[in-house]
Order: structure tokens, then sequence, then C-alpha cells
């Protein structure tokens, strides 16, 4: 039965280096529409509860929230392809960077030094 400290096998460290690849491939493309989804989100309610403004007059932000502003190129389905592409992308990236990490976590010694690459 291997160690939780063991090695790696071959596969698994190539399985690694492509999903850290796929990771930083697809992060500037998730991040805008992360970003501009929660900025807008905490905008709204903090606007909402501290700033007094009503909700029409905070409308703006929820249009962002939630994808709205994509009716216009992608018509009526373009606000829930924006909310399910989001969606996907942040599941992804939350997945992957917890394999990432529970991958680092494994590889470190007993004495919590990480392990150096050809050691």
């Amino acid at each position: 039965m291997p160690q939780a400290n063991s090695a790696p096998s071959p596969w698994g460290r190539v399985l690694i280096q492509r999903l850290r690849r796929a990771h930083a491939n697809l992060a500037p493309f998730v991040l805008l529409p992360l970003s501009l989804t929660v900025i807008s989100g905490m905008g709204y309610r903090l606007v909402r509860d501290w700033g007094g403004l009503g909700r029409d007059q905070a409308h703006v932000l929820m249009v962002l929230h939630e994808g709205e502003w994509l009716q216009r190129w992608l018509g009526p389905q373009g606000e829930t392809l924006y909310v399910l592409l989001n969606g996907l992308g942040l599941m992804w990236m939350l997945a992957s960077g917890a394999a990432m990490a529970l991958d680092r976590l494994r590889r470190r010694r007993p004495g919590g030094q990480p392990t150096i690459p050809g050691d």
C-alpha cells in the first residue's frame, strides 16, 4: 500500500501538469466575467443597503451582474449563456485549483517542507 507522501506515478504527474496548463489557459477568459459578476453583485447590495438607492436606481448593476447586456448581441439567450458559462468557468477554476492544492499538500514531506522537483 503506497504511503501518502510517496512519489506520484508518471501518469499522475502528467495529469497534474495538464491540469495546471488548462487552469492557466482558461484563467484569462474567466477573470473578467467573474470579476464583473462579483463587483456588480457586491455593488448592488451595498448601494441598496448602505447607499439608500432604490431597486430602479441600482438596476444598471443588476444588468451587469446577470449578463442582461448581452441580449443586444446574442438575443434572449445571451443572459442565460452568460450565467451558464460564468458558473461553469467558476466551477472549473475551483475544482482544478483545489486539485492542484491537494497535489501540493500530498507531496509535502513529513517535516512540512515541500518537495523539490528532481529530489
